[in-house]
């Protein structure tokens, strides 16, 4: 009995030691993390110089690598933080978030790479920080024949649906607060050329969040999702009811393709759909916190931090990094350790992360506020392994916050996500500055300095560990039909169009065809396969059920446009599933 009760005592002044570390940690990171911030938005921000007003750079390193260029995608979940922390009270951010909302309808206006406004342009990820078109090759795949994928080559369709999320957060906040004018006159015409773009796209493949993989992906469907929903509400609000129907059926057709992600055999969400690699990802714990209702409790079908299927899959993603980094080595297997962006990443050495090591952490917050809200907690088979981490002996069942099983599993859910913060605030240097990465033998930082999407993140993730409580978006009480998961959507399949064609440096292989989903025939609007496998090019697109459609590939190069010969390829779409087209070029 005595060895027990030392034993205790002392997991217990681990435990306080811990979280002294880390409430030293948050007390001191977070004024650092906003100025960190602020600093990387122009026109005035002390690292931003050349960047008109609103524009956020993604860091004033501009050499190996050169990021002083400005994303779509982090400028919005930038600026979604921005916007939280005003509602909350912060007053002194509302001319930055204002300059944000003239950037954007400016930016979303400039021609291209991807296209105008009108042809695909709203895709484009990446601009100049005066708010050009940034016109070289961007992204890491590299293609055979040794060539980088340029710009051109594919989009990140999640950059409209959170820039869409970012501005309706700011939009009901003024709807509010009684300035409903400016609404309807400034914001919506940006947010509906979002949400249509979304709404008319969701089921095209992209670049991923780390422009390594050309397929779909969970995070872009989840934030594609969320985004549709509010923006279904929002029409309603201000009376643009004529969107709201077709927001509503293709937010349910996105939900309904998001089951598909889950790989029951491995335990979790699988990131993407291509790309040769596990699926186990960063991206799937950003997506969880990024698309967090606390209306919806444990919700599986939208995948919510607390859910069984979130927290397996982020058990499997946390574990993949145990042996692969010398900094974790020597922590025991149901401890904290620091992740990276994939286990198969090899980018700048393959690193861990501050901002993917930051959604761990706050998943797990996340996860605990609900938890004590509705004062309970469920262990189900899928969920059962991330519980045992904490009590070898739980079983499945749902425990109230009356019994010791609730308090000994969230006490050690809280301790894991304290020790998560733990470990970046080891690798944060004396100044507070954060880095993109640090290097997984030393945690020394690495990669791009003064990574603004870093300081978001642990803005997002302290606000998490304090309790507080994001917006509901309309994630409550939504279902998913026994038959989702297998395709793309309701009365849609997943069909995977594989051609051989071989190319010269620089040119690419599109598809177009009769259906909606095939760009009509458009040569413009034709959608870029993937060289991945080359010289077998791919793509997966969602096609209506039952349906008998016609196609053809085209080639791209130096301006010039080369259809495949006649006669058009024909095919019909099954009931239900996947469906695979083999061809080669003729």
């Amino acid at each position: 009995m005595r060895t027990i009760l030392l034993t205790t005592l002392a997991f217990c002044a681990s435990v306080l030691a811990q979280s002294s570390v880390v409430d030293s940690f948050v007390a001191t990171e977070s004024p650092i993390a906003k100025a960190g911030l602020l600093a990387n938005i122009g026109p005035s921000g002390a690292k931003a110089s050349g960047a008109k007003a609103g524009v956020v750079i993604a860091s004033p390193s501009n050499n190996n690598p050169d990021y002083l260029f400005t994303w779509t995608r982090d400028s919005a979940l930038v600026y979604k933080t921005v916007i939280d922390q005003f509602i909350r009270g912060d007053t002194s951010l509302r001319g930055t978030i204002d300059n944000y909302v003239s950037a954007q309808a400016i930016q979303q206006q400039v021609s291209n790479p991807s296209g105008s406004i009108s042809s695909g342009g709203l895709g484009e990820p990446k601009f100049n920080i005066d708010l050009s078109a940034f016109t070289g090759a961007w992204g890491s795949v590299i293609s055979p024949p040794f060539m980088i994928i340029s710009q051109s080559n594919s989009k990140h369709i999640d950059g409209p649906a959170l820039r869409s999320t970012a501005l309706i957060t700011y939009a009901n906040w003024l709807i509010a607060n009684s300035n409903t004018t400016f609404v309807t006159s400034t914001l919506w015409p940006i947010i509906k050329l979002d949400l249509d773009y979304v709404a008319a796209n969701w089921n095209q493949t992209g670049f991923d969040l780390w422009e390594e993989v050309q397929s779909s992906s969970f995070f872009t469907s989840a934030v594609q999702h969320r985004s549709l929903r509010q923006g279904a509400a929002l029409a309603s609000a201000i009376g643009q009811t004529s969107v709201v129907s077709g927001y509503t059926t293709q937010a349910n057709n996105i939900l309904c393709f998001m089951q598909s992600y889950w790989n029951p055999s491995g335990g979790y969400i699988t990131a993407n759909t291509g790309g040769g690699r596990s699926g186990k990802d960063a991206n799937t714990a950003l997506a969880s916190i990024h698309t967090f209702d606390p209306t919806a409790g444990c919700d599986s079908v939208s995948f919510q931090p607390c859910s069984d299927k979130a927290l397996s899959s982020l058990k499997v993603y946390v574990d993949s990094f145990r042996s692969i980094y010398s900094i974790n080595s020597g922590i025991a297997s149901n401890a904290a350790v620091a992740t990276g962006r994939y286990p198969e990443d090899s980018y700048f050495g393959g690193n861990p992360w501050y901002l993917t090591t930051a959604a761990v952490a706050e998943q797990l917050y996340d996860a605990l506020i609900v938890w004590k809200k509705q004062g309970s907690l469920e262990v189900t088979s899928i969920s059962l392994p991330f519980f045992q981490q904490f009590s070898s002996s739980v079983a499945v069942g749902t425990y109230a916050s009356t019994t010791s099983t609730f308090t000994t599993l969230t006490n050690g859910v809280q301790n894991f996500a304290e020790g998560t913060l733990a470990i970046i605030a080891k690798f944060t240097p004396s100044n507070g500055g954060l880095s993109e990465q640090f290097i997984k033998t030393s945690g020394v930082p690495t990669s791009a300095n003064d990574l603004t999407w870093s300081y978001a993140s642990m803005l997002t993730a302290f606000a998490s560990r304090s309790g507080v409580v994001p917006e509901a978006w309309g994630a409550k009480g939504l279902v998913a039909s026994a038959s989702c998961g297998t395709s793309a959507g309701a009365g849609t399949v997943q069909v995977t169009f594989n051609v051989q064609a071989t190319t010269v440096f620089g040119e690419n292989i599109y598809l177009t065809g009769s259906l909606d989903a095939l760009k009509d025939w458009s040569p413009d609007n034709a959608m870029i396969l993937s060289a991945a496998n080359y010289p077998t090019w791919s793509i997966t697109v969602s096609l209506p059920a039952s349906t008998s459609f016609q196609y053809k590939y085209i080639r791209k190069f130096n301006g010039a446009v080369t259809w495949e010969s006649d006669p058009n390829n024909s095919n019909t779409t099954p009931a239900s599933g996947s469906f695979t087209i083999n061809d080669t070029w003729r």
